[in-house]
């Protein structure tokens, strides 16, 4: 069982989710903002980071970058079904977001076993837990 954070704008793809990766026996804390979900990996930890890229606030590559200078081990998996315009489409973006030092990217919508096997792939590529981000003990 790994510990999963998932940040994305869009409630609905925060509760399927959610429900896909708990079903699968993992641990999950979904956020709407990256700065949320950072501070809570922070406090608690995480064995894995799923970000959408376009969000409000935060965007995706801004939330990569943190999180690689914060946890240089913390995989990350990104997903988007946005980016269309004149810098290209979502393909293109997701792209960026693997040379930006993601494990993974997905474009939306995507099938269940995909999100499922990029996430197995991403955690058994990974550093040792020990190497992750974990719950700092303080003393007293």
């Amino acid at each position: 069982m790994a510990r999963i954070v998932v940040i994305d704008d869009e409630e609905i793809f925060r509760s399927l989710t959610a429900r896909l990766l708990r079903g699968a026996g993992h641990e999950v804390r979904v956020f709407a903002q990256a700065d949320d979900a950072l501070a809570a990996i922070e406090a608690a930890g995480a064995d894995l980071l799923l970000t959408d890229l376009f969000m409000p606030g935060k965007e995706g590559f801004e939330t990569i970058r943190e999180a690689r200078r914060r946890w240089p081990t913390l995989p990350v998996i990104v997903v988007s079904g946005g980016g269309s315009g004149q810098f290209g489409g979502p393909d293109e973006f997701l792209g960026f977001a693997r040379r930006f030092g993601a494990a993974a990217a997905l474009s939306k919508p995507f099938r269940a076993e995909a999100l499922l096997g990029a996430v197995d792939r991403a955690l058994s590529e990974a550093p040792p837990a020990a190497d992750r981000p974990a719950v700092v003990e303080t003393a007293d």
